[in-house]
């Protein structure tokens, strides 16, 4: 059996301090010996600027960078144009998702699912780039329905993605019956969990809210109990991930995404914890 592959993702700092901070976390991350690491892409590109930049810095240090990539509100050149950059700056993996408008615009535009942004990677460089596509253990927040979700799923697939990233969760029980009914549905593409670190509660606790992530009552209420003990609140998160990302490795899942939050340390020992570094 092969080693599970790890890989963490970061947002695009605001501020030259940031940056630098970022590359300082990157670096610390790199003695878990990632596949690669990945940079997140606003609400309609907003971040794009940004997003370019941090991958630039990250590939100048030698380290394989994924960015997101997403419609928005841009045209089918600008995407060109924006991959096209990427190509030549040696980028060979990328991040494919529907993304959403920038606030303010209309959710209705030209394009917007993930598929059709797969297809106009392979349309027009063909098999240059490893392509991610995201997948959604808890369904996702707009789907009418989860077999819904798998359609949209196996589309992005059937359209040329070549791996999937779930959407964090805390409930092994979710992905392997999300695995179940992906390959009853004839998916048989590789599923790398998407895993938050825990490392504090109302952070936490709002961004599960917020993307429709199950935080499961017993963790929550842990954690606001250890609200204002911040050392042994990380612990407690340490050990939790830990035990889900041991549960779903031995399970077979083909390794672990880390949502970084731009902060390297609970990811860090997580990952030594599993033997990944």
């Amino acid at each position: 059996m092969s080693q599970p592959q790890i890989s963490y993702e970061f947002f695009p700092p605001h501020t030259l301090a940031g940056k630098a901070k970022l590359i300082e976390t990157a670096t610390a991350l790199k003695i878990t010996n990632p596949a690669y690491f990945s940079v997140t892409y606003g609400a309609g590109g907003s971040t794009r600027t940004r997003t370019f930049e941090t991958v630039v810095g990250l590939m100048e240090k030698g380290m394989t960078t994924a960015p997101h990539l997403s419609w928005g509100d841009d045209s089918e050149s600008s995407i060109l144009s924006l991959i096209e950059k990427y190509r030549q700056l040696g980028v060979t993996r990328i991040v494919a998702l529907r993304g959403d408008p920038p606030s303010g615009i209309s959710s209705v535009v030209r394009i917007r699912r993930a598929q059709s942004l797969v297809n106009l990677i392979r349309q027009h460089f063909g098999d240059t780039f490893i392509i991610h596509v995201a997948a959604y253990p808890e369904t996702h927040p707009d789907a009418l329905s989860p077999d819904d979700d798998i359609r949209f799923l196996r589309e992005k697939i059937e359209s040329g993605a070549d791996t999937c990233i779930t959407q964090y969760f805390f409930n092994a029980d979710s992905y392997f019956y999300f695995m179940d009914r992906c390959r009853s549905h004839g998916i048989e593409t590789p599923i790398v969990p998407g895993i938050m670190p825990i490392t504090n509660y109302e952070g936490l606790v709002r961004f599960s809210d917020g993307c429709g992530a199950d935080l499961p009552r017993w963790i929550r209420t842990r954690l606001a109990h250890l609200a204002n003990q911040p050392g042994e609140l990380l612990e407690f998160g340490i050990e939790v991930v830990t035990n889900l990302c041991e549960r779903l490795l031995s399970g077979g899942a083909p390794g672990i995404h880390f949502y970084t939050l731009n902060k390297p340390h609970a990811s860090v020992r997580i990952a030594q914890n599993l033997g990944l570094g």
